[in-house]
């Protein structure tokens, strides 16, 4: 056919579409098993810099060893030994109406609709003795959910790290939840009042000397009040009642 041919310029087009679909899907396919690894060795990352375990002479996996996993019931506030904590989904499950319940408005402070019926926290022990609990937090902020990790003593109330490794908030506003002197606020302060009613915040302004009760609060950030919102929000939500409270106690409790 003649090159001023439609009907060749329409073949051509097809042609190049198909081609082009199938490297891209068998690129996908062939590269989805290193992208799962890279996947699973990032959420490692992340867990070991919340808990303040990351080293330089030596590797991710290596220091991961040194981390306990396992899966409790967010109802009773028990572990799960039936559950592999290496093969649970938390956000799967989240979706799956048997393995999740639907949260009411008055409940779903963090917007995320619905809560999974299990999740996988992470502990790392001195010999027999709790050191670490390092617990999987997500909830909305301005422009998306925000995934990320909380670590706490083994007194279940002391943050030991905080902060976020997936989130698509507005850099330079609410993107500074990544600022490592942000995060930096976080260890130190406590997470229950005397009541046992949770009071950490990511207040409006600054922590100052004349601030109350400067123990239960972080610093709020400059033109982000919805994402600043979002985090006090989200903490609430995962150390209430329809979180990890009932794991915590029995934490507490011995």
């Amino acid at each position: 056919m003649p090159n001023d041919s439609r009907t060749k310029t329409v073949l051509v087009a097809l042609l190049l579409c198909l081609v082009c679909s199938v490297v891209v899907s068998t690129a996908a396919v062939s590269l989805r098993p290193l992208q799962e690894a890279n996947k699973a060795l990032d959420k490692k990352r992340n867990i070991l810099q919340i808990a303040g375990m990351m080293r330089e002479d030596v590797s991710i996996d290596e220091a991961f060893e040194l981390i306990e996993a396992r899966v409790v019931d967010l109802k009773t506030g028990e572990y799960l030994d039936s559950v592999d904590p290496a093969n649970y989904d938390q956000r799967k499950a989240a979706k799956d109406p048997a393995a999740s319940r639907a949260l009411s408005k008055d409940e779903d402070v963090a917007s995320i609709r619905r809560r999974a019926d299990q999740a996988t926290v992470y502990l790392v022990r001195d010999q027999e003795e709790l050191k670490t609990i390092i617990l999987p937090i997500h909830g909305y902020g301005l422009w998306s959910t925000m995934y990320g990790f909380i670590a706490l003593e083994g007194d279940a109330q002391t943050i030991s790290g905080f902060g976020f490794y997936e989130h698509a908030e507005t850099p330079g506003l609410g993107g500074e939840i990544d600022n490592p002197q942000w995060k930096a606020q976080w260890p130190g302060k406590l997470v229950y009042d005397d009541s046992g009613d949770v009071a950490i915040e990511v207040m409006k302004g600054a922590v100052g000397e004349a601030t109350p009760q400067p123990q239960f609060k972080v610093d709020g950030l400059a033109g982000a009040t919805l994402t600043s919102r979002g985090v006090t929000n989200l903490l609430r939500f995962w150390l209430g009642e329809q979180g990890f409270k009932p794991y915590l106690e029995r934490i507490r409790q011995g």
